[in-house]
């Protein structure tokens, strides 16, 4: 059993409850009440609902590479480890951008992303 792993993949899976009802709220909701041409709301909902997709899905292969530790763990950990820095790079860019105080903690979602980052390349190694 790879801790690290484990603690990623089961970080993965809060960040996907998290992601499916707290982003349901705020903002797909308001998003599809918007203004916007009903092609560009559609097509930001299913970009939404592929992040669910993804974000479930990396939990399960983080899950059962924790448990199984089959042949390419450690680059399939390795590969997470990166896409998830990315996300969390581009939130917290994007986040600097935000004016006023706090700007950071007013898009916080890296704080959740680069966490499991860390943990699959401690468990990638």
């Amino acid at each position: 059993m790879n801790g690290y792993l484990l603690t990623a993949g089961l970080l993965a899976t809060v960040v996907s409850a998290i992601h499916l009802v707290g982003g349901h709220v705020d903002p797909v909701r308001p998003l599809l009440t918007s203004s916007l041409a009903d092609v560009t709301k559609r097509t930001l909902h299913a970009v939404w609902h592929m992040v669910s997709v993804d974000l479930l899905a990396t939990a399960a292969t983080l899950l059962a590479l924790a448990w199984w530790q089959p042949a390419g763990t450690e680059l399939v950990a390795a590969l997470t480890a990166a896409r998830f820095a990315g996300y969390a790079l581009v939130f917290f860019v994007i986040a600097l951008r935000l004016p006023g105080r706090a700007a950071l903690l007013r898009l916080p979602q890296w704080i959740l992303l680069a966490p499991i980052a860390i943990l699959a390349g401690l468990g990638a190694t």
